[in-house]
């Protein structure tokens, strides 16, 4: 509390004790400024902050060890699982997340993705899909929008030719050992506290030995879509919803984990 005279004044908000005092160096209106803060707060908020190790990925967000301060490690373009998967086995009382871009996860990375979660590794995958390569420039990544005009669909991706858009976690849905799937936004404040809500419940069965989540985010990338942040979440909510419908895909967090149901199978 902060009292100026007769008035008080109560503190609604506090930079959360593991979020560094750092400038970002994320472009005005992208998303990976909120999710870190949001992740902090989580971790924070759980009480994890001396047991969590984040993966860090090639992409805009390789510099996350700058903002949240727990340990961390660097994985190559794509393989954030494939590392999260070791630190786990060997240590599996650490909390371990990864985070990444959809060019690191779904095209790159696609292959580890995939083993990770039909393993059922007990880790949590955060996915931030703003449809194109940012770090390099904009070029077209895996779930680029039909239609979407990158540095390398200058006439907008063609079905015909690239492909539709990978859709994530309807590829995961089926596998039996994923645990939690669910796609969000954060392009309004409903959408903030929801994304929130779901990247905790992801932690917190990670915490129970539930297995392997994964929340994909849809996330802005202002410079490369060529739009001012609101129009961006405009875009998000009016547009790349209707591709990537938002939702849980799954959440059988209730089961005990599958080694225990298999146990001596």
């Amino acid at each position: 509390m902060q009292e100026t005279g007769a008035a008080t004044r109560t503190a609604l908000y506090r930079r959360p004790a593991c979020l560094l005092d750092e400038v970002t160096h994320y472009c005005s209106g992208c998303g990976h400024s909120l999710m870190h803060r949001m992740m902090a707060e989580l971790i924070d908020e759980l009480g994890i902050r001396e047991t969590t190790i984040g993966i860090a990925p090639v992409g805009c967000a390789v510099l996350a060890y700058n903002y949240i301060d727990i340990d961390w490690s660097e994985a190559a373009h794509g393989r954030p699982p494939a590392v999260a998967t070791g630190i786990k086995r060997v240590q599996p009382e650490k909390i371990v997340f990864t985070y990444q871009g959809d060019g690191d996860l779904a095209s790159i990375g696609m292959a580890e993705t995939i083993h990770a979660a039909n393993r059922g590794e007990n880790i949590t995958v955060i996915f931030i899909n703003n449809a194109l390569y940012a770090m390099t420039q904009g070029q077209m990544a895996p779930t680029t929008l039909l239609g979407q005009v990158t540095t390398t669909t200058p006439r907008g991706r063609k079905e015909d030719e690239e492909g539709p858009p990978v859709k994530v976690c309807e590829l995961l849905r089926d596998f039996e050992r994923v645990r939690l799937l669910a796609r969000t936004t954060v392009s309004s404040p409903r959408d903030v506290r929801n994304t929130r809500r779901l990247l905790k419940k992801a932690l917190q069965y990670q915490i129970d030995g539930v297995g392997f989540s994964l929340i994909e985010v849809l996330s802005a990338c202002p410079t490369y879509w060529r739009k001012t942040p609101q129009e961006c979440n405009e875009f998000i909510e009016n547009t790349m919803t209707d591709t990537f419908p938002t939702g849980v895909f799954k959440d059988d967090g209730k089961r005990r984990p599958f080694s225990e149901n298999h146990s001596g199978a």
